[in-house]
């Protein structure tokens, strides 16, 4: 039986996909960013720029602020505004915090690795209400490794008391989750909620919370 369970936390815990869209339409009527006709158009262009979290929001709103003719708020504020306020918008993916509970009442230890800042990235995922249920939280920028490096994987078995060869690894990046947890020995489970996504590469795959015991089941008889 596998000993730990780790996960990857934007678009694997955390639906980082919805919880930006609330929180730039929030972000847009709080501050009155833009006439009501350009609102979508704002958030489309943020989307844009964002690219998946690969891009970090100084840069985004200095070309936002630029597109849409912003005056009478600054880059510094708007970005002051994300990092304080993004986590009241956090939303799990459906099953998330139900199935979070099962894995740890049935004795598995459970640990979060994420690129990203800090602390923003631990306000995030305080903000689902897991915290209870985690042992470990490992975000790179604290760390001073970024996934895929073999040394956060690691550094979380160390914190996990346990070897990779006991672990699972959960996300949904093929390169820093699953190639990076495989090359240190871990299972792995890629998550994607589209089911035309997939990761050869990954020993199983789900597109919901409700097929991750199962997974997990799978995967028991190749972890001595």
């Amino acid at each position: 039986m596998p000993k730990a369970i780790l996960f990857d936390l934007d678009q694997t815990l955390l639906d980082r996909n919805t919880s930006l869209i609330k929180f730039i339409e929030w972000q847009v009527n709080f501050f009155q960013l833009v006439p009501h006709q350009n609102k979508q158009a704002f958030i489309t262009r943020f989307i844009e720029l964002d690219n998946n979290g690969n891009v970090w929001k100084d840069l985004v709103y200095s070309q936002l602020v630029k597109d849409f003719n912003i005056k009478n708020f600054s880059v510094e504020t708007l970005l002051e505004s994300y990092i304080n306020d993004f986590n009241k918008f956090s939303s799990p993916f459906e099953r998330v915090p139900e199935t979070i509970q099962n894995l740890y009442y049935k004795g598995y230890k459970l640990g979060l690795v994420s690129n990203g800042k800090s602390p923003f990235q631990e306000n995030n995922f305080y903000a689902l209400g897991l915290r209870e249920f985690f042992s470990t939280i490992i975000v790179s920028e604290a760390l001073g490794i970024r996934k895929p490096d073999s040394r956060i994987f690691e550094y979380a078995c160390k914190e996990l008391d346990c070897i990779p060869n006991e672990c699972i690894f959960v996300g949904d990046n093929p390169k820093a989750d699953i190639e990076g947890a495989k090359k240190v020995g871990m299972r792995t489970i890629f998550f994607h909620p589209d089911p035309s996504i997939h990761c050869p590469l990954a020993d199983e795959k789900i597109h919901y919370y409700d097929q991750l015991e199962t997974a997990i089941n799978k995967l028991e008889h190749f972890i001595l």
